[in-house]
């Protein structure tokens, strides 16, 4: 009898308290059997464009998928008789081929019914008309482009350049020898470069820095180093190491404030800043903004860090790393996905939204699933935001600013942002960077931008991240 129960115990488990967990699962038989024979629901994006539908004629079980926007198979993925599936497609699989129900308990029902099949479709936030504005931007450069809005983390553009053709990983003939040659590309068009890449971020990090700073009340905007203008001359000498500004002809007599030093990106400024505020604090406010873990999202995402993590003041080794952290140097390596959410959180008050891509699913038998917005984190309050966002408008429109993140300036609308320059050393040339949003008195687009190798952030990702926010706010996108 024991044993009886046992039985009817543990039938009881996995079919109803692990159901649904399994039917999502894409390793369960039942969802690859499902991918290969139900018929898959269609990916759609903002404006109701489809970015994934079936093409037909893949074999007698197969309904080979077709993909119109190529610039969305960084978003999109695949679904390959071959190869499985990949982003999207990936995510929301057993959603797409209806195994799992959008009615709750329903999939106990699915072997009593004449169709086991539900499939549902799914819409996405992407703007792919903003998407492909993106990706032509970055053209052959290798970078990513991610914008947000703001106020929901509502994903609108999300590049990774260089990319995949997803309709040949779909073609059965081409398939095998397509997938060979991207493999082994040094390039690396496979990876997801928005989400995954880690990347040396340089003066954008000064945005984290000052977060930790203002939001724990370590500086303020006020905030002077009385040394500081000597060490443009001389460097600021940290237990033997000396930290350099860039070469620069003004604003050389008297201490920078904290909005002076963040529109001329100080280093030295910002080197004396993170020892003020200390490694505990820096890394407490990193982690609020997603920093050392995988940020919740629909698609693989690499874990940001402040440092490598192996010495004594909170990872950090010495004051001398923590210092070159506070710029953005030392062991600091985030994905441009992590800087977007670094700017959307000043753009939304010190509120860090979750990032999504999927608004909603629709399932042929009419069953809507909404997916809401969800807070990921209170990062800072609303009036310590303000002063971060008064500073990065200050570095995008203020006179000194200018000549380095001016060029993100989109025509008549305040925009605020940051330039950054990430030295790689060993002669490499330096990554571009720049994080922003607009219109800075009611944001409506956060961003990040990096161009692999592309010199000084005023030089590419700067001009880079002002067009991406005009397009969406000047062109209707």
């Amino acid at each position: 009898d024991l044993l009886v129960a046992a039985l009817a115990g543990g039938l009881v488990y996995w079919q109803v308290f692990q159901a649904s967990e399994l039917t999502n699962d894409p390793r369960n038989p039942l969802v690859i059997a499902a991918s290969r024979q139900a018929p898959r629901g269609a990916i759609y994006d903002r404006n109701g464009l489809v970015l994934a539908h079936n093409a037909g004629g893949g074999g007698a079980n197969e309904r080979r998928r077709e993909y119109p926007y190529l610039v969305a198979a960084p978003v999109v993925g695949y679904r390959s008789s071959l190869f499985g599936t990949a982003g999207l497609e990936r995510t929301y699989d057993a959603a797409l081929t209806g195994l799992v129900s959008l009615r709750p308990g329903d999939e106990l029902l699915r072997k009593f019914r004449d169709t086991p099949y539900n499939p549902s479709d799914v819409y996405t936030s992407l703007d792919i008309n903003l998407q492909q504005v993106a990706a032509d931007l970055l053209a052959n450069d290798r970078g990513a482009i991610v914008a947000i809005e703001p106020s929901t983390g509502r994903v609108l553009a999300l590049v990774s350049s260089p990319t995949y053709n997803p309709n040949r990983i779909t073609d059965p003939d081409a398939a095998r020898r397509y997938m060979a040659e991207i493999t082994v590309r040094e390039d690396s068009p496979l990876l997801n470069r928005a989400t995954q890449g880690l990347y040396v971020p340089g003066s954008v990090f000064k945005i984290v820095t000052a977060i930790a700073g203002i939001g724990s009340g370590a500086i303020n905007g006020s905030t002077i180093y009385e040394d500081q203008p000597a060490e443009y001359e001389t460097g600021f000498l940290v237990e033997g190491f000396r930290i350099h500004d860039f070469p620069r002809r003004v604003q050389l007599d008297d201490p920078l404030d904290f909005y002076e030093a963040t529109e001329i990106s100080s280093n030295i400024w910002y080197a004396h800043a993170g020892l003020d505020i200390c490694a505990d604090t820096l890394e407490e406010f990193a982690a609020r903004l997603g920093f050392g873990q995988r940020i919740p999202f629909e698609l693989p995402t690499s874990p940001s860090q402040i440092t490598g993590g192996n010495g004594p003041l909170n990872g950090f080794r010495d004051q001398v790393e923590l210092a070159n952290a506070a710029y953005g140097q030392g062991e600091v390596l985030v994905t441009p996905l992590q800087m977007a959410l670094v700017a959307s959180t000043i753009a939304n008050d010190g509120l860090l939204m979750r990032p999504k891509l999927v608004d909603e699913l629709r399932a042929t038998d009419g069953t809507i699933s909404t997916l809401d917005p969800a807070a990921m984190s209170q990062v800072l309050g609303p009036s310590e935001a303000q002063v971060i966002g008064d500073a990065m408008l200050q570095a995008v429109e203020g006179p000194f600013g200018e000549n380095l993140a001016g060029a993100a300036k989109v025509p008549g609308i305040p925009t605020a942002g940051k330039s950054g320059t990430a030295e790689l050393g060993d002669d490499a040339a330096p990554h571009s960077w720049f994080i922003g949003y607009a219109p800075a008195d009611n944001p409506q687009i956060a961003i990040a931008v990096i161009v692999e190798g592309g010199g000084a952030g005023s030089q590419r990702a700067v001009p880079m991240g002002g067009d991406v926010m005009a397009a969406f706010l000047l062109n209707g996108e």
